[in-house]
């Protein structure tokens, strides 16, 4: 990881996170293209964008080693689903090593999409006596 920040990706975070990676796709022979940039330096760069809050063009491609590429590596391992898998074996650990207390714990659905529309209320019907002069 030459010239990519090292305390973006710690050993120990990269420990938990390669093994998770999907394996990357096999070079051509023939056109074989660019060398693909390391899983480690892709991670480096996303990294750089939760911990900092920038946008993806303001990801310094020299400070962390790339930038594009951090963006479509992101889109990859979420496609195979690296995140859920991820956070059930932090979840896991911390369970065996009795770090994890649910006792005080809320849930936030407001993240998830409502399948099949939800619930739909009719419009209700007007209480007043006489109906309000329209404003348009």
């Amino acid at each position: 990881m030459s010239g990519v920040r090292a305390d973006l990706v710690p050993d120990d975070l990269w420990e938990r996170v390669a093994p998770l990676l999907p394996p990357p796709p096999e070079r051509r022979h023939r056109h074989p293209g660019r060398l693909r940039v390391p899983d480690r330096v892709a991670l480096a760069g996303v990294m750089y964008l939760l911990r900092t809050g920038v946008a993806w063009r303001d990801v310094p491609a020299e400070t962390v080693g790339c930038c594009v590429t951090a963006w479509r590596r992101l889109r990859e391992w979420t496609e195979a689903g690296v995140w859920p898998r991820l956070h059930a074996a932090l979840l896991s650990k911390l369970r065996r090593a009795g770090l994890l207390d649910l006792d005080d714990c809320s849930v936030d659905g407001s993240h998830v999409r409502a399948l099949k529309g939800g619930i739909t209320w009719a419009p209700l019907p007007s209480t007043a006596p006489v109906p309000a002069p329209s404003t348009t």
